[in-house]
């Protein structure tokens, strides 16, 4: 039981394991997980922030499938189409436009 929860976390948060191993660069690979991160905390600071009220909760509960769905649609996508990571956002004298 302990190896199977063990793989389980990996399949998510390890990214040279979860779907997003496809994306070459590991700095992008490493600025989607912090996005993903970050959105997965607002999401449950906003569930359990919001215990007690009944239409916030609800609101909790859709930004918790939303979230599901936003990271479901990152891993495939980081699976089937790795370079739309790959996009470069520097002008041609290095900096940003």
């Amino acid at each position: 039981m302990k190896q199977y929860v063990y793989d389980i976390w990996s399949s998510v948060m390890n990214h040279n394991k979860n779907p997003l191993r496809h994306i070459q660069n590991t700095a992008t690979r490493h600025m989607i997980m912090q996005i993903l991160a970050w959105m997965w905390c607002i999401v449950f600071g906003m569930i359990f922030g919001s215990w007690y009220i009944v239409g916030i909760s609800l609101i909790g509960h859709l930004l918790f499938l939303g979230a599901v769905g936003i990271t479901v649609a990152t891993f495939e996508t980081a699976r089937r189409r790795p370079n739309v990571f790959a996009a470069n956002l520097r002008g041609k004298g290095g900096e940003h436009d």
